[in-house]
């Protein structure tokens, strides 16, 4: 169940980014009511929700995914800020999300979350993670001028740092989060490295190819643990009337 969830994750990041730039290219109009639409939709039904269901759980971070691109990328094309002061607001933005769900609910771990209150609290931080990932990953690869190909490297060494101070010590929760925010820039740069042409260093597949296959996969992993039930710690199910039994790196 560990690696299954972090590998959806990791999709949903890269298909986040490919579809809001596919949408983006086909009307931005249109890019706004897909993003803004399946996002709201998605999280209401999610919300509404007192049951864990995978498709529900993962079409919600799909949504959440294409909507904080779309966010991240935002005042960059509106209001011509480099991604890398982009990346300190949302950084900024995250920390006090953070700060204001501990200090209300007195912990900001998943298995805490028991109630509609932390929920909301959690979809609130992972649409931050969003934003502040896909800012972190343009930064790196436009603004510091690495490219895709590194910015995988790098976000590649750095995604397993939280998963090694861990084994070492650091709180399960911290390194949670980390990872979660590095599962962006990593799954965003992948994505682009394929979808973008080569003069921009991708690959060159096309970013409507790549979302397409990116969508497939999601949908074969996601239909597995809607039939399996893997990703459903049992234990923390009867344990208590949890809303959503998330995986972490345990």
């Amino acid at each position: 169940m560990f690696l299954m969830f972090w590998a959806v994750k990791l999709l949903t990041t890269g298909i986040g980014e490919t579809a809001s730039d596919y949408l983006g290219t086909v009307s931005i109009p249109l890019a706004a009511v897909v993003g803004v639409g399946t996002f709201s939709t998605a999280l209401y039904l999610q919300l509404k929700a007192t049951t864990y269901h995978p498709v529900r759980y993962w079409v919600t971070v799909l949504g959440v995914a294409l909507f904080g691109t779309m966010i991240a990328d935002g005042p960059h094309v509106a209001l011509g800020t480099p991604y890398w002061f982009d990346s300190i607001v949302y950084l900024g933005l995250l920390c006090a999300l953070l700060t204001w769900w501990r200090r209300s609910e007195g912990t900001i771990s998943v298995h805490s979350i028991t109630t509609a209150r932390r929920e909301r609290f959690y979809w609130g931080v992972v649409l931050l993670t969003f934003g502040l990932g896909t800012a972190v990953g343009d930064a790196t690869a436009i603004d510091f001028g690495l490219g895709f190909t590194w910015s995988i490297l790098l976000f590649a060494v750095l995604i397993v740092v939280p998963l090694g101070l861990w084994k070492l010590g650091l709180n399960v929760t911290i390194a949670f989060w980390a990872s979660y925010v590095l599962t962006r820039p990593l799954g965003a740069s992948i994505a682009d490295w394929l979808g973008k042409d080569s003069r921009y260093g991708g690959v060159g597949w096309g970013i409507g190819p790549v979302t397409l296959v990116g969508l497939l996969l999601f949908a074969v992993l996601v239909a597995y643990l809607a039939l399996t039930h893997s990703d459903v710690d049992h234990a923390a199910v009867h344990a208590s009337a949890v809303r959503e039994p998330d995986p972490v790196l345990e």
